[in-house]
């Protein structure tokens, strides 16, 4: 499937469904329940507090792989204030700071957050993936990207409890103690 036969489909999808295009392939992306949206919002308290200049985009569209092949919704993005303002609904990934996944529970979570989109998102050259997975109860924070084979140099995992280091460009550090609670 070409990415224009995607764009297609895609906009035309109801809002209920969220659909990516990761290696050629369709994804269906499971709509987040309360704890995946609570945990993004507690995110967007934490880096707005410490970084009041940029902003925390929910779902917003990214071209990702390598040339931009990849079509991709994070559960956050976070960029320079107003940095994606005028761009259409899928937008190049230069300026993007960090992107952000909560995992779902769903078959697809470890194909598409653990694997997919750590490539995807490093060919791209997004500074910093974060990497929340509610299955393991671990934070996972990918810095380093290589724009060449794609994925990250640096990998550096935490269990939920610990304190988190995000590296420039972000700067900041996360206690992530709360996120025991938002786990099923």
């Amino acid at each position: 499937m070409s990415v224009l036969e995607f764009e297609t489909i895609a906009s035309t999808a109801p809002e209920t469904v969220t659909l990516e295009f990761i290696g050629g392939r369709i994804g269906v992306k499971k709509a987040a329940d309360g704890g995946r949206s609570t945990v993004v919002a507690w995110l967007a308290r934490r880096c707005m507090r410490a970084r009041p200049d940029l902003d925390l985009y929910y779902g917003r569209g990214l071209r990702v792989e390598a040339h931009r092949e990849g079509r991709v919704r994070p559960d956050a993005v976070l960029a320079p204030e107003a940095h994606f303002a005028g761009h259409g609904e899928w937008a190049d990934p230069d300026g993007a700071l960090m992107v952000v996944e909560v995992t779902s529970y769903d078959s697809d979570t470890d194909r598409r957050d653990r694997h997919e989109k750590p490539t995807a998102y490093g060919q791209a050259g997004i500074p910093l993936y974060l990497l929340i997975d509610r299955d393991s109860c671990t934070v996972t924070v990918h810095g380093g990207p290589d724009r060449q084979i794609g994925g990250y140099r640096t990998v550096q995992t935490s269990k939920f409890g610990e304190k988190v280091a995000l590296p420039e460009p972000m700067g900041i550090e996360l206690d992530t103690e709360i996120l025991k609670n938002y786990v099923r």
